[in-house]
């Protein structure tokens, strides 16, 4: 018994060590906002355009190492069977192995923000922001089978956003002045058809969530530590890759 006390004990205390080591976990702060899921509250508007930000300050790892991964959504519609599903396809891209996939984003939770953001001097206070929120959703996305080195992505994605004054889902950047800025942050693992073993692979727009603190030592913008630079950051991706 007191074997097993002492290995839980360990476990836990490296789960929470783990932890601490990561930044950039979560875009807002639990505290900023509502815990009320108001996922039905949300259940008319369409929020396809919020993912498909292009391919500029979109930056992922893949691996422990961190090895730079491309991802780029070519559509994203949603499933009016399930209103809360979306279905993609995109290509990846990793060391100039380029694949195909297509999968689903379900939205599971919404949560609207506690107090508004309006930006640099309220810039948008009067703009007619209706809410703020941070959805939650589940993603898998399979890459082509029939192409090389392929596997499954799956993860978690959390996504702000605002309601505008016409009633719109809008991609939620008031606060890209910042440096902590980020947002689209998909946050999971990359599982290999051929041999089945799993690596964590993370991306987000402007910043890579969920990394440990040594990765990215950028102030303004993502600037790549020397530890990992060699890892396919060294490398500027080709235009239109995806092509």
């Amino acid at each position: 018994m007191r074997v097993v006390k002492l290995f839980l004990f360990f476990f836990v205390t490296l789960n929470i060590f783990s932890q601490e080591n990561l930044c950039r976990t979560f875009i807002w702060d639990k505290s900023e906002v509502f815990q009320k899921n108001e996922l039905l509250k949300y259940n008319s508007h369409d929020f396809s355009n919020l993912w498909n930000t292009g391919d500029r300050d979109v930056y992922g790892v893949i691996g422990d190492n961190y090895q730079r991964i491309l991802i780029k959504f070519i559509s994203i519609k949603r499933n009016e069977k399930n209103k809360a599903e979306y279905i993609v396809h995109g290509k990846s891209n990793v060391k100039s192995n380029i694949c195909d996939f297509v999968g689903t984003i379900t939205i599971l939770k919404i949560q609207e923000l506690k107090i508004p953001k309006f930006g640099v001097d309220d810039e948008y206070k009067n703009a007619g922001i209706k809410s703020q929120g941070l959805l939650v959703a589940n993603y898998k996305f399979v890459e082509n089978k029939n192409q090389k080195n392929t596997g499954e992505f799956h993860g978690q994605l959390q996504t702000i956003f605002y309601v505008d004054k016409n009633n719109l889902i809008t991609y939620n950047d008031i606060e890209s002045y910042r440096d902590n800025y980020f947002n689209n942050a998909f946050v999971g693992i990359w599982k290999s058809n051929n041999s089945g073993k799993e690596k964590i692979c993370n991306w987000g727009h402007y910043r890579v969530p969920s990394v440990n603190y040594d990765f990215d030592i950028g102030a303004g913008e993502i600037s790549v530590s020397n530890k990992y630079f060699k890892n396919g950051w060294e490398v500027k991706p080709k235009e239109n890759w995806w092509k």
